[in-house]
């Protein structure tokens, strides 16, 4: 260490919100460089190899087969795709000198569809299966919690290329196995769940989930099932038509000063309509402007669901994607005076040619309690299918725990997580973009079929330390960490030339080792041992006049004094479990 580029720090840096962006800092793993972009530090690589690793030998067990595209990317590649269009914003996009637009790729779905399409022509040629382990780049808006959300990060993307859907299912069975096995040697705690394609297009899509409650994603598990998905793709049940027949006729009520679904609800319960009201009885409607890719143009969208919910804006986004979605503000409400701000109701929404959807709860024969469109009004037993037919459905309310599961067994309960890998069958919207077909066993050409596959190479860096650390610094699991041992020589009575001896030792055994021999006070290097997380800690401290050294776990805390002429053997042992 007398010699390694390593600056350990004391205090958590200003802007780290999260534990593995505090530890990995201060452990001196990673430097910022620039929001959302850091440096990888001596110690911080051979983590980051170490994880690559895994991932390599469990992809290439599989059948994969490694190559290295370049980041810098042309347009027309993406152009063709629409996902120029679709990326908005999150695209870093840039020009040579000669004008030509470039982009730093985000993914390489388009790359990997020529690639193969200038190579291979025949179902002889397939399956194949292509990765690369590689810088990508996207412009957060916000880059936030270190590692786990930055502009430019470390990620495997595989490909798979089959002559049909069976093949396909085949190919994406194999990675979803492949990944099992990854995150299992990682040591991560993770869910499966089923989760939304977005811009990557294609139909089945899983999500594997670091658990953490900094996580950035929700998802939900069911009491009485397996059943585990994103929380952008739950569905909602919807109940059961119902007639129109008979149901009470509509009537508008002065309701005064009554804006919110709570003051609302109050009002209602105080004018003695003969029935009691809850915010559920009540349908609230909820404008947002929508923009599709590559236009100017915003146009209004209103959701009507139940009062008792808001809308989910990821959920939202997510069944919108690729289309932008923003909240309307102050001049769209001064540009469409027809919204009553506070009483907004679906006449004047459909009067109006606005796009309305609602709530999957919202069924023919549901009345409704909603905006009148008229200032201090609303509607009592407004009926969806008599008195306003809605443009569609839009599932995009919030999920709450005890809500029913969509397996119709048990209820729902909601945790956080972080993204580690996501496979996707992708179909042919790639194959369709640049034509990819081989010539099948009848000589006619057919369309093959893709999967994509990605893992957050750094992404699980960063969610190892979130799940495995302590109040002392990080704990490795033996797999990742960038040494099986570290020797700490304390003193001043030979003690460092002892660890250093013992540390030479170990390594002919073929252990990794870092071996503390700095001019630094006990606890400086105490504390180091422990912020840096190696597994196996040896010290060679006062003991040692005793013929003695101390062997610890970081995992476990457990400490033992074993005599110096067995410490190798003991070492060896300890991390070989």
């Amino acid at each position: 260490m007398s010699n390694l580029f390593l600056r350990t720090l004391r205090e958590d840096p200003a802007d780290a919100e999260v534990p593995s962006h505090k530890l990995l800092v201060r452990a001196g793993y990673v430097r910022r460089a620039a929001p959302g972009v850091y440096t990888w530090l001596p110690l911080g690589k051979i983590v980051l190899e170490n994880v690559s690793r895994v991932v390599r030998e469990e992809m290439n067990a599989m059948g994969g087969q490694e190559v290295l595209l370049p980041a810098l990317l042309p347009k027309e590649y993406y152009e063709a795709s629409g996902r120029w269009e679709e990326y908005g914003d999150t695209l870093f996009r840039l020009k040579d000198r000669k004008g030509a637009d470039y982009l730093l790729g985000p993914t390489h779905e388009e790359l990997f569809t020529l690639l193969v399409k200038g190579e291979y022509s025949s179902y002889k040629d397939f399956p194949v299966v292509l990765y690369q382990i590689q810088e990508k780049f996207r412009d957060e808006a916000r880059p936030r919690a270190g590692i786990l959300r930055g502009r430019e990060f470390h990620m495997k993307d595989a490909y798979s290329f089959d002559i049909d859907d069976e093949g396909l299912q085949e190919s994406y069975d194999k990675h979803r196995a492949a990944y099992i096995r990854i995150f299992d040697r990682l040591g991560l705690e993770y869910v499966i769940v089923s989760a939304t394609s977005g811009a990557m297009g294609g139909s089945a899509s899983e999500e594997f989930l670091a658990v953490a409650p900094t996580g950035e994603d929700t998802f939900v598990r069911s009491t009485g099932s397996d059943y585990a998905a994103n929380v952008e793709a739950v569905t909602v049940p919807a109940p059961e038509p119902r007639s129109v027949e008979g149901l009470p006729e509509a009537r508008k009520h002065h309701t005064p000063n009554t804006a919110t679904i709570q003051t609302l609800v109050d009002f209602l319960n105080g004018a003695d309509l003969g029935r009691d009201f809850t915010e559920a009885d009540t349908l609230k409607n909820v404008l947002v402007k929508t923009r599709a890719p590559g236009t100017e143009e915003w146009e209004l969208l209103a959701i009507g669901l139940p009062g008792d919910r808001e809308v989910d804006f990821k959920r939202l986004e997510a069944a919108l994607e690729p289309t932008e979605v923003a909240i309307v503000d102050e001049a769209d409400f001064a540009a469409n005076p027809f919204l009553v701000k506070g009483y907004i109701g679906p006449k004047a929404l459909q009067d109006n040619k606005v796009r309305y959807l609602v709530d999957p709860r919202v069924v023919t024969g549901t009345a409704w309690v909603t905006g009148a469109d008229e200032a201090d009004h609303h509607v009592v037993d407004l009926v969806a299918g008599r008195d306003f037919t809605p443009d569609g459905t839009i599932d995009v309310a919030e999920v709450r725990d005890g809500d029913p599961s969509p397996d119709g067994k048990g209820t729902l309960y909601t945790a956080r997580g972080i993204e580690i890998g996501h496979i996707f069958q992708l179909g042919r919207k790639y194959a369709d973009a640049f034509q990819l077909d081989a010539l099948g066993p009848d000589g006619k050409p057919k369309r093959v079929t893709m999967g994509s596959y990605g893992i957050g190479v750094s992404r699980a860096v960063a969610s190892i330390v979130e799940q495995s650390h302590d109040d002392k610094g990080i704990v490795w699991p033996r797999e990742i960490s960038p040494a099986d041992v570290h020797v700490v020589g304390t003193g001043k009575g030979g003690e460092v030339e002892e660890a250093l001896r013992i540390g030479g030792e170990l390594e002919a055994r073929g252990l990794r080792v870092l071996v503390d021999d700095r001019k630094a006070a006990p606890g400086v290097k105490f504390n180091d041992a422990e912020l840096l997380g190696i597994p196996t800690t040896v010290i060679v401290g006062r003991g040692l006049k005793d013929g003695l050294v101390e062997l610890r776990d970081r995992a476990s805390g457990e400490r033992s004094d074993v005599p110096v002429e067995e410490i190798v053997e003991r070492t060896v042992a300890a991390c070989s479990q």
